[in-house]
């Protein structure tokens, strides 16, 4: 299959992958009501239709952060994407500087944020979980900001992990004991040119951000043991001063969804925020996010810069949130599909292809510089 769109590499993700893996990028929480409205309810925005403008050059050139983008998109952080294909958040750095954009990397990651940065001559951004261990999360930050890492993107929407069933019924999280063992080793072997490409070329399969915190552990449910027991459930704003405090560089809030939650993080001083539901991947039924993005922008727009994630499967999608206020979005699952389904080549067809459809929806509008979308693209 020769794919036309994120929808045809997420087929092929499905395929390569060892099911286990591609539910757990796939899938949402509890009923995925969430995952589902972030899709639907971005289908839902209506653009106008302009004709007899003069498109024939379109700008797609924005700047976020000071990052000077060929287009108003990062690729936004995906845990364990290492295991999609070998090193794969290397992989997917050096496609993201190839398309002029950048990669946000998670702390979650397989490759440590020092590989990732010597794999792309651009600089990259990193995402934040607070965990209990503030000296190891003190040593993290330093790490980030010595290897070139300008835009610290502050996670937090996991206080608790939200309830993923489908990672307990493929055994992901929670299987034990032998019967877990041989699904896991037949959900892999069954999946050869995926266990090739990572046992031959991926290995360490550890988390490279947080393995020197637990040096002892031996296999993933150790390091799983490890996240679940160490995210800090007593985070609150005031701790955003202890992270401002080691950071120089701009904070960014990801996981707002509340109008009075972006409020606070203007007050606090971020510098900017994600209108996010962490993918339909913590609370069921909370807001999709293209839904709780305008009043988020009325409420804060004029103080800091409102990105948005969550529901962008194209181009297309992008110019929707621009439309409603977002300055920039991040797309994550997007990505993964293509890092899955051909590595590198797989994430640089898919920004090919987000490019392409961004350009083509903005000529379609009439409107030739993404600088200029607003709410008067949207039809009412």
């Amino acid at each position: 299959m020769t794919p036309a769109c994120v929808a045809d590499y997420r087929e092929l993700a499905r395929r390569r992958l060892p099911n286990m893996l591609f539910q757990y990028v796939d899938g949402g929480s509890y009923a995925q009501t969430t995952l589902r409205r972030n899709v639907s309810d971005m289908e839902a925005v209506m653009l106008r239709q302009r004709v007899m403008r003069d498109v024939s050059k379109v700008s797609m050139e924005t700047e976020l952060f000071g990052d000077k983008l060929s287009m108003p998109l990062v690729l936004a952080p995906v845990g364990m994407s290492g295991m999609y294909a070998h090193r794969g958040e290397a992989q997917a750095a050096r496609a993201a500087h190839k398309a002029g954009v950048s990669l946000c990397l998670s702390t979650l990651s397989i490759c440590g944020v020092d590989e990732v940065a010597n794999a792309s001559e651009r600089d990259i951004w990193f995402q934040l979980y607070m965990t209990k261990d503030r000296g190891f999360m003190e040593t993290l930050l330093h790490r980030a900001a010595n290897v070139g890492c300008k835009v610290l993107v502050f996670t937090v929407d996991l206080p608790v992990p939200g309830a993923r069933y489908s990672d307990v019924r493929t055994g992901l999280t929670g299987g034990k004991g032998l019967g877990a063992a041989l699904s896991k080793a037949w959900d892999g072997i069954s999946h050869p040119h995926w266990t090739a490409d990572l046992f031959l070329n991926g290995r360490p399969h550890v988390f490279g951000n947080v393995a020197a915190a637990i040096p002892e552990a031996k296999s993933s449910n150790d390091y799983w043991s490890w996240i679940r027991s160490n995210f800090d459930a007593g985070v609150t704003w005031k701790d955003l001063a202890w992270v401002r405090e080691r950071w120089d560089g701009p904070i960014v809030i990801k996981g707002v969804l509340d109008v009075e939650d972006a409020r606070q993080a203007a007050e606090i001083g971020a510098d900017g925020l994600i209108v996010s539901n962490h993918g339909g991947r913590q609370l069921d039924s909370a807001s999709s996010s293209i839904a709780a993005l305008p009043p988020i922008v009325e409420a804060v727009g004029d103080r800091l810069t409102v990105m948005m994630d969550g529901g962008v499967r194209s181009g297309l999608d992008v110019l929707k949130a621009l439309s409603l206020g977002a300055k920039g979005v991040m797309v994550g699952r997007a990505w993964a599909y293509g890092l899955a389904a051909r590595g590198e080549a797989g994430v640089s067809d898919v920004l090919r292809m987000l490019r392409g459809e961004l350009a083509t929806a903005l000529a379609l509008t009439g409107c030739t510089d993404v600088k200029d979308a607003g709410p008067h693209l949207l039809a009412r």
